[in-house]
């Protein structure tokens, strides 16, 4: 009895506990969410109710969740085929009428449940990246259906949808070939600007970085602007071939400004200044007053001007006018021409104060140099019809326009 009983020696190891994840269960999650449709018969109001005091994995299943609010069932793995052996509800975004009334009360659910559980946008996004990328597997009307809806969330301002997601999968270059993003696009358009202004649906574009490429929607063989006007104006969306028009402007408008601006400073032969100038004139489709109005902006961009000294910039305006006389004249080919001239100077000089006082001795140098007529100053000076400036103007070329008024007597 006295003696010590064994023990058993040695260390105790501990064996260290793992995080065990459940297998992933989409399909299980998919016929919760169709039978949640089925037992409330399709009504949004009553099936956002019963998710929200659901315990469903929203957060592993998100895109599944959507997927089932799309097209009525979770789709196959990589594909937006529909999964054979899962459940299905008939009351999905594509079983719908393809009409507003229609398809805003899923615009409207979508948002409530993103205010529930905002982590969801992103499945939204894939969701939806997926199935437009995929637009040639669905049905003409399926596409349109999905456009008006695309356009509606953005019309509500459906929670941090970025345009980015929508308009760059778009421009998979089978789809454009084909035709379908142009359909597709098009009916966005029409649908987006019901309630909201064009300015609003540029600002869209521009966040999705495609403000200045709407031809990339268009087949390659169609890209053109005649072919975007006439697409467009058939679908009776003239407020957008307006501000492409507008837009193709702008952009010759400032290769024609880069050209002549790079002529200018490398000093070319005026000559070969206005060859240059009258074929992306010619190429571009430009209006003739434009064309005077771009002149002057470039000659006067393109001088020197000093900080404070005055006298300075006179002299280097009047050189300037005089250097380029030939060139002002190449393009001042009519009376109607040479008083824009005389307008754009006059605006010029009343804006700008190291011009102001310039104004008269800028009108007799382009006299000089014959590009501005007797007749069309003295019409300017009788009847001009642009008011910035013109009384102190008026005055100051009072003494030049009598000078030739006399010599219009002598003669």
């Amino acid at each position: 009895s006295s003696k010590e009983k064994p023990t058993l020696g040695g260390q105790r190891i501990k064996t260290r506990k793992r995080n065990i994840a459940a297998p992933l269960d989409p399909s299980s999650f998919s016929d919760a969410i169709v039978q949640i449709y089925l037992d409330n018969a399709g009504d949004l109001e009553l099936v956002a109710k019963s998710i929200e005091s659901s315990d469903l994995n929203f957060s592993r299943y998100g895109d599944t969740f959507f997927e089932v609010v799309f097209i009525g069932v979770r789709t196959q793995p990589g594909t937006i085929k529909p999964e054979e052996e899962g459940e299905r509800h008939p009351y999905s975004l594509i079983d719908c009428a393809a009409q507003r009334e229609a398809i805003l009360p899923y615009v409207l659910f979508i948002q409530k449940t993103l205010r529930r559980r905002p982590f969801l946008i992103k499945s939204l996004e894939n969701v939806m990246r997926k199935f437009l990328q995929s637009l040639e597997f669905f049905e003409e009307n399926e596409r349109q259906k999905l456009a008006i809806f695309t356009a509606l969330a953005f019309s509500q301002k459906l929670s941090g949808l970025p345009p980015e997601t929508v308009f760059q999968p778009l421009l998979k270059d089978n789809l454009v070939a084909k035709g379908i993003v142009l359909s597709f696009i098009t009916e966005f358009f029409k649908e987006y600007l019901k309630e909201n202004s064009l300015d609003d649906l540029i600002a869209l574009l521009k966040k999705g970085k495609m403000e200045d490429n709407l031809l990339e929607f268009f087949p390659s063989g169609k890209r053109t602007s005649e072919a975007l006007s006439e697409h467009f104006t058939k679908e009776g969306l003239t407020s957008l071939v307006e501000y492409n028009t507008k837009k193709m402007f702008e952009v010759k408008l400032k290769e024609i400004k880069s050209t002549l601006t790079t002529m200018i400073n490398e000093e070319a032969e005026i000559s070969e200044v206005t060859e240059v100038v009258k074929q992306q004139v010619k190429d571009a489709k430009f209006p003739d007053i434009e064309v005077v109005r771009m002149l002057w902006d470039v000659l006067m961009e393109a001088v020197q001007w000093s900080g404070k000294n005055q006298q300075q910039n006179s002299n280097s305006a009047l050189r300037q006018v005089n250097a380029w006389a030939g060139l002002m004249n190449a393009f001042c080919t009519s009376g109607k021409l040479e008083l824009e001239l005389i307008y754009k100077v006059q605006t010029q000089c009343y804006e700008d104060a190291k011009l102001m006082k310039l104004f008269p001795e800028i009108i007799r140098s382009l006299y000089d140099q014959d590009v501005l007529a007797e007749d069309t100053i003295l019409l300017w000076f009788r009847k001009g019809s642009n008011q910035k400036g013109r009384q102190s103007f008026v005055k100051a070329l009072e003494p030049f326009v009598k000078w030739l008024e006399e010599a219009e007597e002598e003669e």
